[in-house]
């Protein structure tokens, strides 16, 4: 599935300006540990976290991520989305809570 139709389908918030939106969503990876998410998640996985560092654009790259969505209503800061952009990778936002993204991208991607 395309990350703009995840995007579409869960009415997320992008934070990113034209930044990767047609990438292939492999699956989901879920956490907030930056190292968890560097030995664990694959290329091509949506991560799912509540983190607003910096170092979440870094680590996106470094897995070759397809996105990072941000929830619990948290937004990062403009440096963030700007590093995003600049690396091309796609931020989005949403109140929801982890559990219940993951749950939705799970029956949309299963």
């Amino acid at each position: 599935m395309k990350l703009n139709e995840i995007i579409e389908k869960l009415s997320l918030d992008v934070k990113t300006v034209n930044v990767g939106l047609q990438k292939e969503v492999t699956g989901v990876y879920v956490s907030d540990l930056l190292s968890d998410v560097m030995a664990n998640s694959q290329d091509g996985n949506i991560w799912i976290t509540l983190q607003t560092h910096l170092n979440i654009v870094a680590v996106a790259g470094l897995k070759k991520l397809s996105g990072i969505i941000i929830v619990n209503n948290r937004h990062p800061e403009k440096e963030i989305t700007e590093k995003a952009e600049s690396d091309k990778i796609a931020i989005m936002t949403t109140s929801l809570p982890a559990f219940e993204v993951a749950g939705k991208l799970y029956q949309m991607l299963s």
